[in-house]
């Protein structure tokens, strides 16, 4: 499979303000983030209006741009845009793919939520350029998705879609290697660094594991 570089082996983050211990903003948990390795972040703060999410997304785009690091917004195409983000996430209700692409065009990339192996094919037909799958294992903030996919499912879409896979839902450090190993291109992930006390530290874990389980 040939895999877009920026999602070989990696750690996409994806944020949730609420989660941030107390005494950190979420701009310096995702720095240490950064700091620790990780180089794919997604701006998923849902309930913030667009002139909320607009200053969060200019800083967000600056500390990535200092990293090297790719930015992702979640479904507001304008903020994406304003902000220079290097692409958009699309979830189940959000604009088409194809129309998305009209909007943010070519150098720009899209992902896509999937929760079923049949998503996966649809969002694989309809030109996304990666996916995230789950939940893989149980979760509480992905109940509503039903249960848990496990890892031959996982397995099984990555065979039958070319995009890069990121497995979501549930992962702690020993679930990596297995799903690694199942052949997805990387780990999405939110608590296991957000909600870290040392997010650095954490960060730098998962980026370790995530390279040394790879089969890719």
């Amino acid at each position: 499979m040939n895999v877009n570089p920026s999602f070989r082996n990696a750690l996409y983050l994806i944020t949730d303000r609420h989660q941030v211990p107390e005494g950190k903003t979420l701009l310096e948990v995702i720095e240490q983030a950064l700091i620790g390795g990780v180089r794919l972040i997604q701006l998923r703060e849902k309930d913030l209006t667009a002139a909320e999410l607009w200053p969060l997304a200019q800083n967000l785009r600056a500390l990535t741009n200092r990293f090297s690091a790719k930015l992702f917004v979640n479904d507001r195409i304008d903020v994406a845009l304003a902000c220079d983000a290097d692409g958009i996430h699309l979830g189940g209700h959000s604009l088409p793919i194809a129309t998305t692409r009209k909007l943010i065009g070519r150098d720009r990339l899209i992902g896509v939520s999937t929760h079923s192996l049949s998503e996966a094919l649809i969002a694989t037909e309809q030109g996304a350029d990666f996916i995230t799958f789950g939940p893989i294992l149980n979760t509480p903030s992905k109940s509503e998705y039903g249960p848990p996919l496990g890892y031959g499912m996982i397995e099984q879409a990555c065979q039958e879609t070319p995009l890069p896979v990121l497995a979501l839902g549930g992962i702690k450090n020993e679930h990596i290697e297995p799903i690694m190993s199942r052949g997805a291109s990387g780990i999405s992930l939110i608590s296991g660094i957000i909600s870290s006390i040392d997010p650095q530290s954490a960060a730098r874990q998962l980026t370790q594991l995530v390279q040394q389980s790879s089969t890719q």
